[in-house]
C-alpha cells in the first residue's frame, strides 16, 4: 500500500490517481475539516471515470505535529511514501509556516517512517535549491544550494528538508529526490502554481526573467516509474522547458482574449523594494517586493531536465501543449461555478 502527502495539492492528487490506475491501494493524507470537491472535480479533467477511481481512495487525516498518528497511519501496511506536502509562498509572512510545515514536517514524517520500516520514501523538493551552475552555464542536479547568497524562506526550508532527506538515507531508508520546475496543473486555481493562470488573467504585467516549466502529469509518471523501478539514493530535475514569464504570459492572456502583459524590468522592481522599505508596515502587498524575490522574477537561469531523460528515456509533454490542456480546463471550470 502508499501513502501520499499533501494529496489535495496540484501534484499529490495527480500521483494518486496514477498510482490507482495502476491498481495500487492509496492512503491520501489531507489536512483535517479540508474540502474534497476541488480534488473530486479535477478528476474528471483527467479521466473518464473520475468518479470510480476518486471512491477508491482512502482518506486520512494527517497532522504532522504528532509522530504517533504518524506512525499509527503508516502502520496500515504502507510500504511507500510519496511526501508531496509543502507550503509553497514567497511572502515573508509565511516564513514561519513553512520552516514548520516544510521542515519540521518532513523531519516528523521521516522519524516515523524509519520507525515503522518503511521501504520506499520519495520526497518532492523544488528548483528553488538549485543554485551553482555547471560547465555549461546551466543548473543541474550537481548545483548545490550556496548558504552564502540570499535566498526567500521557501527556498531555504526546501534546502534544509532535502537535508533531513539526505540523513534518514545515510541510515538506510531508501529514498529519491524530485526537483520539479513551475507546475502546469488543474484545480487549485488560487493556491500555489494551480495559480498561474488566474495570476496571468488578474495582472497586465510580468517579469523580465524565466523559469522551467513541467506538467504535472509528467512529474506524476515519472515519480512513480523512479519508485518502481527503485531507483534511490539520487535526486532528479524534473522540467519540461525553460520559458519566460511573458512568454508564458502572452499565450495564457491571448487564449483568455485579453491584452498583452507589461513586462517590468528589475529597474522598475527596485523602485518597488525602496517603497516596501518606507511603507511596508503600512501596504502588506509591498512586502512581498524583497532582494530575493526580484532577484527571482528578474533571471532567466536554463536548468537542465537531461538525467531523467536519460535514466528513464523519458519524453516529456511541450509547454503549449501543457498550457493549452491545463488552461482550457481553468475556461471550462470557470464557466461551470458561473
Amino acid at each position: 500500500m502508499v501513502f501520499v502527502t499533501g494529496a489535495t495539492g496540484i501534484l499529490g492528487r495527480v500521483i494518486v490517481l496514477e498510482l490507482l490506475k495502476r491498481g495500487k491501494k492509496v492512503y491520501a493524507a489531507k489536512r483535517a475539516g479540508r474540502n474534497l470537491y476541488d480534488v473530486k472535480n479535477s478528476y474528471k479533467f483527467y479521466t473518464e471515470n473520475s468518479n470510480d477511481f476518486f471512491n477508491k481512495i482512502e482518506w486520512v487525516d494527517i497532522d504532522f505535529d504528532d509522530i504517533n498518528s504518524l506512525r499509527d497511519i503508516l502502520n496500515k501496511g504502507i510500504e511507500e511514501v510519496y511526501h508531496c506536502a509543502a507550503k509553497v509562498s514567497f511572502d515573508p509572512k509565511d516564513e514561519k509556516e513553512m520552516y514548520h510545515t516544510n521542515l519540521k514536517g518532513t523531519e516528523n514524517l521521516l522519524y516515523a517512517c524509519e520507525e515503522v520500516g518503511i521501504k520506499k520514501f520519495l520526497h518532492v523538493s523544488s528548483i528553488a535549491v538549485l543554485d551553482n551552475f555547471n560547465e555549461n552555464g546551466e543548473l543541474d542536479e550537481e548545483s548545490d544550494f550556496n548558504p552564502k547568497w540570499e535566498h526567500s524562506a521557501y527556498s531555504i526550508t526546501k534546502h534544509l528538508s532535502e537535508m533531513e532527506v539526505w540523513r534518514a538515507s545515510a541510515e538506510g531508508l531508501n529514498v529519491v529526490i524530485l526537483n520539479p520546475g513551475i507546475i502546469i496543473g488543474t484545480g487549485n486555481w488560487n493556491q500555489s502554481s494551480g495559480e498561474i493562470f488566474s495570476a496571468f488573467e488578474r495582472n497586465r504585467v510580468t517579469f523580465s526573467g524565466g523559469s522551467a516549466y513541467v506538467d504535472v502529469r509528467d512529474v506524476a509518471k515519472i515519480a512513480i516509474e523512479l519508485m518502481e523501478n527503485n531507483i534511490f539514493g539520487e535526486r532528479f530535475i524534473i522540467v519540461s522547458e525553460n520559458k519566460t514569464y511573458s512568454e508564458i504570459g502572452k499565450r495564457v492572456r491571448k487564449k483568455l482574449k485579453l491584452t498583452e502583459a507589461m513586462i517590468l524590468s528589475e529597474k522598475q522592481l527596485n523602485i518597488g523594494l525602496f517603497a516596501n522599505r518606507l511603507f511596508g508596515w503600512l501596504i502588506p502587498k509591498l512586502r512581498m517586493i524583497t532582494k530575493s524575490n526580484i532577484r527571482s522574477i528578474s533571471s532567466f537561469n536554463i536548468i537542465s531536465n537531461q538525467k531523467i531523460k536519460e535514466k528513464l528515456n523519458y519524453q516529456f509533454i511541450p509547454i503549449k501543449e501543457s498550457i493549452d490542456f491545463h488552461l482550457n480546463n481553468y475556461i471550462n471550470d470557470k464557466k461551470l461555478k458561473k
